[in-house]
């Protein structure tokens, strides 16, 4: 049993192993780096199958600035910090473990033990597998007072904010060819859209016919009154009214812990512009590295929240049947090797 403080349930299967230097490093069948719906889903998978889990989460989901989650069925609507709280609640049900912090280092081990991880608290752990679920980082267009109003005013996606937003002033800032395809998005959403910046010849036709206003010029700034996002303020001082913004943030995978393991990053390109960094895997969450697993959008970076949990339930089914074909090995080994010696 381990008795440490600073975690939450009980974890009966867990075990110890003994270091070189003497100290015993608690042992999990799965480390979940991240704890957000990608990793607590697949936290949930491996408990209920028994497995030893333990969450590490730094408590700093990317959609924490958002009043709801949407499309998620059953859960629409509901505060970020409510869904996470309930799937915690949900996988230390069965077992599982959760420890506020971060991985600062890991290392590959020989045995059964594949990885140690040292965590941003000075502890130390082994993992036989690792599920890796750290998600992405958002790095927004260079205009003052832009982030201040991210997840609020300031959007991305149509359909995790288009209906709160329905019927509203929006303002598309084009930072590259993907403002066209944005646009004719949030079209479905509201008749009052604006695209600032600049647009090609070819895509301003179809702007036009759809009644969309087109605006050259480059922001400088937000408008705020009392708080309130009101417009944006031109380089030329002009300003665009508007009740909601929309941009296109580059999503960085926070993928420092996987590149020590080895692993790439890939580019994302949509309508001729790169948005983002991912790690690839397969449709399961194996990545190149034997034993390690992603979910979320740490690897797909178009993953909303309910996709995320799915991929996380696809990939604590696949580590469980990793780890039975190995205990499933070492046990016909062990068999073989008991008879030879009955036979000797």
């Amino acid at each position: 049993m381990i008795q440490t403080s600073d975690i939450t349930s009980t974890d009966p299967t867990s075990s110890e192993a003994t270091m070189p230097d003497g100290n015993a490093t608690p042992t999990y069948d799965v480390v979940v780096v991240g704890g957000g719906a990608a990793g607590l889903s697949g936290a949930l998978c491996l408990a209920r199958a028994r497995r030893s889990v333990l969450v590490v989460d730094d408590g700093n989901p990317r959609n924490a600035p958002a009043g709801g989650v949407h499309n998620y069925l059953t859960r629409d609507g509901v505060p970020p910090a409510e869904l996470i709280a309930a799937g915690r609640a949900d996988a230390a049900t069965y077992g599982a473990q959760f420890r506020k912090a971060t991985v600062t280092d890991v290392d590959r081990l020989p045995g059964a033990a594949q990885f140690g991880l040292t965590l941003s608290d000075g502890s130390r752990v082994l993992a036989r597998r690792l599920l890796v679920t750290t998600g992405v980082v958002d790095e927004l267009p260079d205009i003052a007072g832009l982030r201040d109003h991210w997840g609020g005013a300031v959007l991305h996606c149509p359909y995790c904010h288009g209906w709160e937003v329905r019927d509203q002033r929006v303002v598309v800032v084009a930072t590259g060819p993907l403002a066209v395809h944005q646009a004719q998005m949030w079209r479905q959403w509201t008749s009052e859209l604006t695209v600032v910046g600049p647009v090609a010849d070819d895509a301003l036709e179809e702007l036009l016919a759809r009644g969309i206003t087109v605006v050259p010029g480059a922001v400088a700034s937000v408008v705020e009154r009392d708080g309130r996002l009101t417009g944006l303020r031109l380089a030329d001082g002009d300003v665009v009214p508007c009740d909601a913004v929309v941009v296109a943030s580059r999503v960085i995978a926070r993928s420092a812990l996987l590149e020590q393991l080895g692993l790439r990053t890939v580019d994302t390109v949509m309508a001729g512009q790169l948005v983002g960094t991912g790690v690839p895997a397969d449709p399961f969450g194996a990545t190149e590295v034997d034993g390690v697993w992603v979910a979320g959008n740490v690897t797909n970076l178009r993953a909303q929240v309910i996709t995320s949990a799915a991929a996380g339930l696809d990939a604590g089914a696949a580590i469980n049947g990793d780890l039975i074909a190995e205990e499933t090995r070492i046990a016909v080994e062990a068999r073989r090797r008991a008879a030879a010696a009955a036979t000797a």
